[in-house]
């Protein structure tokens, strides 16, 4: 299961992905994605649950986000990513993403699997022995990337992109609680099991790829925390210390930061990965252990 959450990571738990899209998919109704409010006498913060990749025109807006978007001086995501210049992320992919003295990047999934690797790398069009430099990690999202555009679709669809592009145009300002480099960095210092694991993942048949996006894509659009949490404990269950990486760490880094921003005056949307505002260890959580109260409005 663990290859299934690191796959998740890229879509609904706030890892950033130039290159991702999404499949895709079937006329929808509109969706309705959990939004949460926490507010002092001065403040007023709201958090949206994303999914970073989605199909193009895919309808998520409700009144309640339009009404939360108009409400806000501003907009805090993850990271910010620049899809028409992304030099940084290619540097800090560049910087933390390659060795020298690695294994071949065939001894690093199993013999069965080399077939369907060889095949993945061949779409991508890179030279060949540069996988063999690349870190486990960066060779699996270059391979997911490519996996996924094969599909035939662009990843300028996503919730954090459109929000930004709404922000942007209305003059809000747009800030990010990781850079480029904070957020992979935590992919780098993962364990190379896990590692391979991603990589394993990164290169199954879009078949499979489409039926995991959309189990993600479809507890999201209902608004269905408890699937999601159900999701992710169930995926991590084998595996405390990346649980701690990728999601109690961070999810306690931002909300400390909220608490922080709770001491200034104004109103502001978060927008991070659906995965962080799940579970018992979700930024609400820890929020409302601390003493803050939360009310979910859609």
């Amino acid at each position: 299961m663990l290859f299934k959450f690191l796959k998740r990571a890229v879509a609904v738990a706030g890892i950033a992905s130039a290159a991702c899209a999404a499949p895709q998919q079937s006329a929808a109704p509109t969706a309705r994605p959990a939004l949460w409010e926490v507010s002092d006498p001065d403040t007023t913060i709201y958090l949206f649950g994303t999914i970073h990749l989605l199909p193009e025109n895919y309808p998520w807006r409700t009144p309640a986000i339009d009404k939360a978007i108009a409400k806000s001086d501003s907009l805090v995501v993850e990271t910010i990513v620049d899809q028409q210049n992304p030099k940084d992320l290619i540097a800090a992919l560049t910087r933390l993403g390659y060795s020298y003295g690695l294994p071949p990047i065939a001894d690093r999934v199993p013999p069965a699997k080399r077939a369907l690797l060889e095949t993945a790398i061949a779409k991508s069009g890179l030279p060949r022995p540069i996988f063999d430099r690349m870190e486990t990690w960066a060779a699996a999202f270059t391979l997911l990337g490519i996996q996924y555009k094969s599909l035939g679709l662009e990843g300028e669809h996503g919730v954090e992109q459109t929000l930004r592009d709404t922000f942007g145009a209305q003059g809000k300002g747009v800030g990010q609680l990781e850079t480029n480099a904070e957020q992979l960095g935590f992919f780098d210092t993962l364990p190379e099991d896990a590692q391979r694991a991603l990589l394993e993942g990164s290169i199954d048949a879009p078949q499979s790829m489409h039926a995991d996006f959309s189990e993600m894509l479809n507890g999201w659009a209902r608004g269905d925390v408890e699937a999601i949490a159900q999701t992710f404990n169930r995926d991590l269950a084998g595996s405390p210390a990346l649980r701690a990486a990728l999601l109690e760490r961070r999810n306690a880094n931002w909300s400390n930061w909220i608490e922080r921003r709770l001491a200034q005056p104004g109103t502001i949307m978060i927008a991070v990965g659906a995965g962080h505002l799940a579970g018992s260890d979700s930024v609400q959580s820890l929020l409302k252990h601390d003493g803050y109260r939360i009310k979910r409005i859609q």
